[in-house]
């Protein structure tokens, strides 16, 4: 039997080792910032990031005068872990040259279906599988161009308008946020279906860190924070928190449907936009 001195060390022990637990998981570093060991600074598109990225993320004064090499300048910006010596995920995914090698699910699906279900004839079928810096504008010029549909209608004899099937700054915010937003531990990419009726938006990962389903979409936290801070120097999003707000209001000032989130799943991250009910959308 162990004496009342052995008893309380144990006890103070135990405490001990859950409190540095504790200390030590809530502050473990999330995915985007860890090293991926396979792969080298080869790996990277260097002169993009020297030329695209480094210009944007540091100031230009700052960056003339810094004579450190090109790993010291991205370990400053949690893209190169230098203890491994090898890029770290979120530069991966933001500049490397195939991404996929390393992370199977990192692309997007997009498939177009003639219906209303998944059962439907395929119209169009687009995988997006490059890194981000080479994928977000595709991604943009693909949305304008082949997604959003515009018709002008004449409102006067002198005067019309241009009506839309889906507001494209909405969308936008939606792809963006998935992208942004997804678990990159898992083989599923992120999903964007267009029915007829509807678009689908679906990315891996649910609701993350201090964000839960009873305070969404007032509480935001980031999963992947190297890669949101990137997505927000390249122009591409913004962090203020005001996302799912303005997405609402510029889907109800095109006359679509407010957008259907679903947020109780574990593992995915799903929302539903219906095309606008403007009935000159629907004139041949």
């Amino acid at each position: 039997m162990m004496s009342k001195e052995e008893l309380l060390q144990l006890l103070k022990s135990t405490e001990t080792y859950r409190i540095e637990k504790t200390v030590s998981t809530a502050n473990m570093a999330t995915f985007d910032v860890t090293p991926c060991l396979r792969a080298s600074l080869d790996d990277l598109q260097v002169d993009k990031i020297k030329a695209g990225y480094l210009p944007k993320a540091m100031d230009p004064e700052l960056l003339e005068e810094d004579k450190r090499d090109i790993r010291e300048q991205l370990a400053s910006l949690g893209l190169y872990d230098r203890q491994y010596d090898c890029p770290t995920y979120a530069a991966i995914t933001l500049f490397g040259k195939n991404p996929k090698f390393f992370l199977p699910g990192f692309y997007m699906q997009f498939v177009r279906f003639k219906g209303t279900d998944k059962a439907s004839d395929i119209d169009e079928e687009r995988t997006f599988d490059k890194c981000l810096m080479d994928m977000l504008p595709r991604l943009d010029d693909f949305l304008d161009l082949s997604v959003v549909r515009k018709r002008p209608v004449p409102v006067s004899i002198l005067r019309e308008k241009t009506v839309f099937n889906y507001p494209y700054w909405g969308i936008r915010e939606l792809l963006m946020n998935a992208v942004m937003h997804r678990d990159l531990q898992t083989n599923m990419p992120v999903r964007f279906y267009q029915f007829e009726n509807r678009i689908e938006i679906m990315n891996p990962g649910g609701l993350y860190g201090k964000a839960r389903p009873e305070n969404f979409p007032f509480v935001n936290d980031y999963r992947n924070p190297i890669i949101s801070e990137a997505m927000k120097i390249l122009g591409y999003v913004n962090k203020f928190n005001r996302g799912i707000d303005r997405v609402q209001k510029m889907l109800n000032d095109n006359g679509n449907p407010p957008a259907i989130f679903d947020v109780d799943k574990l593992t995915v991250f799903a929302v539903n936009v219906g095309e606008s009910k403007d009935e000159n959308l629907m004139m041949e």
